[in-house]
């Protein structure tokens, strides 16, 4: 067993298991979590409409990202869904700043950055990409899977800032 890919594992596995508790917590109300309702009204204070749906997108993209991560299989795919998706929860949290203890944009960034890191280093050996012959790629893989995930970022962004700018939070 090499080192490199026991931590890459390791990291996957952390990762992807704190993801799942993170959408538990949105839809299920599990780990102290607010549940669907809980969580939409939260969202809807954020600005994200429709809160429920949007709620749902971020729970399904969260999910969908940490179960390919755990598995290593399509990572620079699952990099790219919680990449975009932190980018959301963090822009969501900027103005607080970034420690968490205040509210701000600490977790998400450190899920994010885990996430874009995994998808240029790919999964290591163990892994169902390593089975397939897909575990190394090229740096831009991961580059075109950061972009993909910040792309699809920016029409729930824009969405969110017009929302605010129309005095729909709250």
């Amino acid at each position: 067993m090499s080192a490199v890919d026991a931590g890459l594992l390791l990291l996957r596995a952390a990762l992807a298991l704190l993801l799942l508790g993170h959408a538990a917590q949105k839809t299920l109300g599990w780990f102290r979590g607010a549940g669907l309702s809980g969580t939409a009204g939260m969202f809807h204070t954020l600005g994200f409409r429709p809160a429920r749906p949007m709620v749902a997108v971020a729970a399904a993209s969260e999910t969908v990202g940490a179960v390919l991560l755990l598995a290593g299989a399509a990572v620079p795919l699952g990099a790219a869904a919680v990449c975009g998706t932190m980018a959301v929860a963090g822009a969501a949290n900027a103005d607080k700043g970034l420690w968490a203890h205040r509210g701000g944009y600490e977790v998400a960034l450190a899920y994010g950055v885990t996430a874009a890191a995994l998808a240029f280093t790919g999964p290591g050996a163990y892994s169902v990409d390593a089975l397939l012959g897909a575990a190394e790629h090229p740096w831009w893989v991961g580059a075109a899977a950061v972009g993909l995930g910040l792309a699809a970022a920016m029409p729930v962004l824009l969405r969110r800032r017009a929302a605010l700018r129309r005095g729909e939070a709250h």
